[in-house]
Parts: C-alpha cells; sequence; structure tokens
C-alpha cells in the first residue's frame, strides 16, 4: 500500500496557485489560453496518417471534445472513461475512498489521473492497431507501416496527456474545469459551421446543390421552390432554438433554502440548489460511454467479430444489434421527408429506447457523482457550518441540517439526472444542428461558466463576500 501512495503522490501535475484567492482576470487568462491552445491542438494533423476510419463518429467527436485526425483525436475520451470506472468501482464498494477526507480525496484523484494515462495509451493502441487511424495502405506490410503506427500511437499519446494537463490547468487556475471547456468549444465551432458554412454541401431532395450550412440552404431552397429542405432547414434551426430555451430553463430551475447566520441576528441568505443538481456531468458520462460501445463496435466488427451490431459499408452507420439502438433517429426530418407522422415503428422504438437510455443512464450516474464528487447532505452541512450558517429556529447542529438537506438533495439528485438525460434525448432525435446532446451540454456548461464568473466579480468587488466564502 507504501508502495502505491508513493507512485500516486509522485505523479507529475499542475502545481495550484500559492494564493487562496485567484482575480477574475488572471482565471480569464488561463482560461483563453487554454482554449486557444485547445483550437490549434486540433488543426495539427496527424504525421502518418493515410486512412481516418473515425470520420463516420465525427457526432460523437464533439461530445469528446476530439478532432478525428488531429493530435488530439483522443480527446476527453480517457479521461471521461476512467471517471466512469473508477465511480463504478467506488459505488459498487469494490474500491473504497473515503472522500470526506483530505487523504481520501487525494488518492482518488491520484487513482483518477493514473487510471486516465492508462486509457490513453489503451485507447491510442486500439485506434491505430485497429485501423481506426492507420498509416498509408500502400506501406501495409513493409517495416515502415508499424514504424509509423508507433508513431501515430506516440502522436495521441501526447495530445492525450496534454489534454489531461490542460484540463488540470483549467480546474485550478481557470474557470470551471477543462472537461466542459472543451465540449463547449467543440459544439460551439460545430454549431458555427452548420450554421453559416456557405460552402457547397450535398444535394438536396430536388437535385440541387445547396450550401452546408443551415441558413443559406434555407433562403437558397426557398428561392429554388423546394418545400422540403426549406421545411428540414427551418425545423433545424427552430429545433435548437427550442433546445436552446429549455435547457436554460432547466438551468435556472432552483429551490432555495432559509439559512441564518448564528453570530448575527436577524441576517440570513438563501442557499440554492439547482434542480440540475449535478448539473451536465451525468449526460456526459453516458454520451461518452454511448461513444466507447460505437467505437468498441466498429473496431470489432472491422476485426470480424460484430457482436455489439454491424455499420453500413456505405454510410458507416449503425445497422443493427446494439449499436444501433443506442442511436438517435432524426424523427423530425423523417416526418417531412415522407410527408407523415407514420414514419414506421422501428424508428419510434428506436428513439424511445434512445432516450429511456440516456435517462436511466443519467439518472445512476447523477448518484454517483453526488457520492463521489463531496455534493451530498453531509458534505454540505459541512460546508454551511463552516460558514456559520444555520437553520432558523433551530440549534447549531450539523446533524440537523444533514437530515434538512436529504429532503431535497436525494429527490434532485434522482429527478435532475433523469430529466437532464430526457432533455438530450429530446434535442438528439429533433435533429438540431451540431449534435443535440452537445448542444445541451453547452448551453448549460455556458450557464455555469456565467454563475462562476458572476461570482468571481462579486468576490472581486466586495472584500466581506470574499472573507465569507472564505476564500
Amino acid at each position: 500500500m507504501s508502495v502505491w501512495k508513493n507512485i500516486l503522490s509522485n505523479l507529475p501535475e499542475v502545481e495550484g496557485p500559492s494564493q487562496k484567492f485567484l482575480s477574475f482576470k488572471e482565471k480569464l487568462k488561463w482560461t483563453l489560453i487554454v482554449l486557444i491552445i485547445f483550437y490549434i491542438l486540433g488543426l495539427m494533423p496527424l504525421f502518418g496518417l493515410g486512412v481516418n476510419a473515425l470520420q463516420r463518429f465525427e457526432t460523437l467527436s464533439i461530445i469528446l471534445g476530439a478532432e478525428f485526425g488531429s493530435i488530439i483525436s483522443l480527446g476527453i475520451g480517457p479521461i471521461v472513461t476512467a471517471s466512469i470506472i473508477l465511480q463504478l468501482l467506488n459505488g459498487s464498494g469494490i474500491l473504497k475512498f473515503d472522500l470526506t477526507q483530505p487523504e481520501g480525496k487525494k488518492t482518488f484523484q491520484g487513482t483518477q489521473k493514473l487510471l486516465s494515462i492508462f486509457f490513453i495509451i489503451f485507447e491510442a493502441a486500439i485506434y491505430v492497431l485497429m485501423g481506426g487511424l492507420s498509416p498509408p495502405a500502400e506501406f501495409k506490410g513493409m517495416p515502415i507501416y508499424t514504424e509509423l503506427q508507433l508513431v501515430l500511437i506516440f502522436q495521441l499519446f501526447l495530445g492525450g496527456i496534454m489534454i489531461l494537463f490542460m484540463d488540470e490547468v483549467v480546474s485550478k487556475w481557470g474557470f470551471g474545469s477543462g472537461i466542459s471547456l472543451f465540449i463547449a468549444a467543440g459544439v460551439s465551432k460545430g454549431i458555427f459551421v452548420q450554421a453559416f458554412n456557405w460552402l457547397p454541401g450535398p444535394t438536396g431532395l430536388a437535385g440541387v446543390t445547396y450550401s452546408a450550412g443551415a441558413v443559406p440552404a434555407l433562403f437558397q431552397s426557398l428561392i429554388a421552390g423546394d418545400p422540403t429542405t426549406a421545411g428540414i432547414m427551418l425545423a433545424t434551426l427552430l429545433s435548437t432554438v427550442l433546445v436552446f430555451v429549455l435547457a436554460v430553463y432547466a438551468q435556472s430551475m432552483k429551490v432555495e433554502i432559509p439559512l441564518s447566520f448564528g453570530m448575527v441576528r436577524g441576517h440570513g441568505i438563501r442557499w440554492p440548489l439547482s434542480f440540475m443538481y449535478t448539473s451536465n456531468i451525468p449526460v456526459i458520462l453516458v454520451a461518452a460511454l454511448i461513444a466507447n460501445f460505437q467505437l468498441l463496435g466498429g473496431f470489432l466488427q472491422n476485426v470480424g467479430f460484430p457482436i455489439l451490431g454491424r455499420f453500413s459499408e456505405a454510410t458507416q452507420q449503425p445497422i443493427s444489434g446494439f449499436v444501433y439502438w443506442l442511436q438517435s433517429p432524426n424523427i423530425i426530418r423523417s416526418i417531412i421527408e415522407q410527408h407523415t407522422l407514420f414514419i414506421g415503428a422501428p424508428q419510434y422504438l428506436q428513439a424511445l429506447f434512445y432516450i429511456a437510455f440516456l435517462m436511466a443512464g443519467s439518472m445512476v450516474f447523477s448518484i454517483f457523482w453526488v457520492q463521489t464528487a463531496g455534493m451530498d447532505a453531509r458534505s454540505q452541512a459541512k460546508q454551511m457550518m463552516a460558514s456559520g450558517l444555520q437553520i432558523p429556529g433551530f440549534r447549531r447542529d450539523e446533524r440537523v441540517l444533514e437530515r434538512l438537506l436529504n429532503r431535497y438533495i436525494w429527490p434532485l439528485t434522482i429527478m435532475g439526472g433523469i430529466s437532464v438525460g430526457l432533455l438530450a434525448g429530446i434535442a438528439d432525435i429533433t435533429g438540431t444542428l451540431s449534435r443535440g446532446t452537445g448542444i445541451l451540454l453547452t448551453v448549460m456548461i455556458v450557464y455555469k461558466l456565467y454563475e462562476d464568473i458572476s461570482k468571481q466579480h462579486m468576490m472581486d468587488m466586495n472584500p466581506m463576500m470574499r472573507k465569507f466564502i472564505g476564500a
């Protein structure tokens, strides 16, 4: 055990700030620096890359904060996968971390980092050796082919390590977390490109080639007298706006618990508990899980063992098996194209299964996240007591505060997880710009970032507020 702790304590890490309070400008500076580096890395192609079979998973690359074919092809996948496995092991009791103690939290974080490094190496090898990102086919059978494979694996490893440490930089020096920032950055770029790209896209239903962006294609299809394509583009834009509105509304819902200052009579505050108590974390974990199933299914088919399902050779989309049911159909597009609500039972069943999987998975991961991230009633009660807060009319006792919080936190954890999964599923089947799940995540990430920035401004402007929060 001492050897294991020595390994964890000697892992490389980003040193945190020496001062307890970082100014708004300092946090903004490091957040922007990491964001710029992320975009630059996404434009750096892999040296020696010949075949990019992962292009068929482009929609999943947005969820993973990845750019397949670039040095950051792994994205946040290894980090999120390590988090999923560690939470499952901790939640099931196979591994036990005392997250109420600093030593337990440090061990948990060290184990997660070590597991992330393992998955960076593992996924890099899988991507290359299974043919997802492989050298040019003309070199196959030659010694240089193996050498190029090793070069590709090293580049993917290097990009994965950079993402890992950039996430640490954002967590310690910037706003929010790097995982959320990378997802928001990738989705925002995708939305902008798919909304306003004027370059020629696929041929429309009337045989006319329109722009790839929805906005120019909408006007072009109206001019060309193509109501079907115009309806699809309009529905895409309206669905995107609707998802934005629903996500902002859900994110703004809160339960406020009245608390008073024990040392100052007559003064108190309302402690907010968001309806989406675990924010976007559960649906990120579920989306990453689905992405791993899709990637694994494609690789298994390539090696002749399609146990998770088969993919179409023409469109590279799942056509059977478990991976087929984990793909969201575009219900609205099908209705507009076929001019009827009766588009076939299989598509509706696929949509229901997909939404149900997202809801169930988000609920489970929401429960695990509360238990491992210090968001349970006991941790919140300790934080409130440390701030000098108590329930009005009750004696100052942590157990009383914990019992009160348990009435709210567990229902919010379960209902919030189910609701965020439902919203993500609705967003996906309505065919929004980019990936519906990604848009929902981006709205929630940006909203949370807005709250962090507002809180930072309050702390910058008011020394008493900074003292109250304990910074």
